[in-house]
């Protein structure tokens, strides 16, 4: 029996009058495995995350998750469906505290009640290690912990899909270490991961396979030392003319 794969893209474009952000986009991840997504500043990665998550919608092409048509669905219902996501630049809720903020994305997240939303909120913040900050204002926290605090709330909406957007920019070395290793552990808790990334040595410690975009069309995809190793995408993404790529 052919197995079902956890998110399949087909033929996605999107247009803002003449100017074609995401070109005839496809592809698939089975459950688990983790997708990087690269390619310079305009090349469409963002506006691919928002298609995903239902922010907007696509001219063209469809979406499953798990085997399941979810074109027509609203952000809302993707979410609930397990869909989640964390935002480049941390958005909490400044004036409430770390657990309000997750347990906020828990109830909405989910559709479940305050009472049943505390464990989960629980969980995701002992998964990031935010619990003995969870009485803390969103405010008072850290860049490396506001970015925790991304994935926890993320976390909390019980995803199946979680999209990460260069989650690793503006961390020092040793905070960057401590997130791959949180982002390694959700991994082998079985979530499917597609992670845009500009910091490369990040990324390519988590990733199963990359995707390059370039002016919103796929450039490459697969291997992800391959892919680091093509002069092409070296050209495309770094501007360089050899394969020595790092960021």
């Amino acid at each position: 029996m052919q197995s079902v794969t956890a998110i399949e893209a087909t033929g996605l474009s999107k247009r803002y009058g003449a100017l074609a952000v995401t070109q005839d986009v496809s592809f698939a991840l089975e459950p688990g495995h983790t997708l990087g997504v690269i390619g310079p500043n305009g090349a469409g990665k963002t506006t691919l995350f928002n298609l995903l998550t239902g922010t907007v919608r696509s001219d063209a092409g469809s979406i499953r998750l798990g085997g399941r048509d979810i074109s027509a669905l609203d952000a809302r219902a993707r979410c609930r469906m397990g869909i989640a996501r964390s935002f480049q630049v941390p958005q909490p809720f400044s004036g409430l505290t770390v657990f309000e903020n997750v347990l906020v994305a828990a109830t909405f997240g989910q559709g479940i009640s305050e009472q049943a939303a505390r464990a989960h909120a629980e969980d995701a913040l002992r998964q990031t290690g935010l619990w003995l900050k969870a009485m803390k204002k969103a405010s008072e926290l850290g860049l490396l912990d506001r970015k925790r605090l991304e994935l926890a709330r993320s976390i909390a909406t019980a995803p199946k899909l979680l999209l990460l957007d260069e989650i690793a920019g503006g961390l020092t070395d040793v905070e960057c270490v401590e997130l791959i290793q949180l982002i390694h552990s959700l991994k082998q808790s079985g979530v499917t991961i597609i992670w845009i990334e500009h910091i490369l040595h990040a990324l390519l410690s988590v990733a199963d396979r990359v995707m390059v975009l370039d002016f919103g069309q796929k450039i490459a995809e697969g291997d992800p030392q391959e892919i680091m190793q093509s002069p092409e995408v070296a050209a495309i993404y770094l501007g360089l003319k050899g394969p020595k790529a790092d960021a």
